[in-house]
């Protein structure tokens, strides 16, 4: 089994010693690297070469942002989750234009957090619920002088029963397989429906589609 290595990047010493111990638990995971700073991060990353990033926002000499286009621009393919207890609008945006795979409470479960870690390694962009309502809030006060324009273009859009039931799943932060366990279905049918979702709502990502039904529901 290949492992999942991550470098966790956090300036808090407790935090970053107790990301190491819950992941390293995980026979799928490994952390290869502890920074205490942006800058540290880019380096281990340059060196080590993970798979994996956690990327606190708020840290000395190099936050987590600047971090994030760093990583980035030089390695597209690593994954980076933004960890934080701030759950500010400007980071979410920001980190969404710049490439993060997602964001990750640090009050989080530690089964959800490691299964957040999986999925996004999967291909899942990872928003949990309290980030996605404040980035609709954002989202729905950017449109809010075109009421028109955004009634009808959501006007256009109707719901079946299932993809209803779907999307409020969605919009509470579950992620496939979760939502395939609360609809009794397979986890493929689950990645289908969210698939033609996305198309009916003209959306390319889970983080659009969440902003687009956090309006419409």
């Amino acid at each position: 089994m290949e492992k999942i290595t991550i470098v966790v990047a956090d300036d808090q010493l407790l935090t970053r010693e107790g990301l190491r111990t819950i992941l390293d638990l995980e026979d799928d995971m490994e952390v290869v690297g502890a920074a205490k700073n942006g800058e540290e991060a880019c380096e281990m990353v340059e060196t080590l070469r993970p798979r994996l990033v956690l990327l606190d926002i708020q840290m000395p000499v190099m936050d987590g942002i600047q971090a994030l286009k760093h990583i980035k621009q030089s390695h597209p393919d690593i994954y980076i989750l933004i960890l934080t207890t701030f759950i500010e609008t400007d980071y979410i945006v920001e980190g969404m234009a710049h490439g993060a795979n997602g964001y990750m409470l640090k009050d989080m479960d530690a089964d959800k957090m490691i299964a957040s870690i999986r999925d996004t390694v999967a291909g899942q962009f990872i928003l949990p619920a309290p980030v996605a309502a404040k980035l609709a809030a954002r989202m729905s006060k950017m449109t809010e002088g075109h009421p028109v324009m955004r009634r009808n273009r959501l006007d256009r859009i109707r719901l079946t029963e299932r993809e209803e039931g779907l999307a409020r799943l969605m919009v509470q932060g579950l992620n496939n397989r979760e939502i395939a366990d609360m609809l009794h279905i397979a986890e493929g049918t689950a990645r289908n429906y969210i698939s033609n979702l996305y198309s009916k709502l003209e959306v390319v990502d889970r983080a659009q589609a969440i902003v687009r039904l956090q309006a419409m529901l």
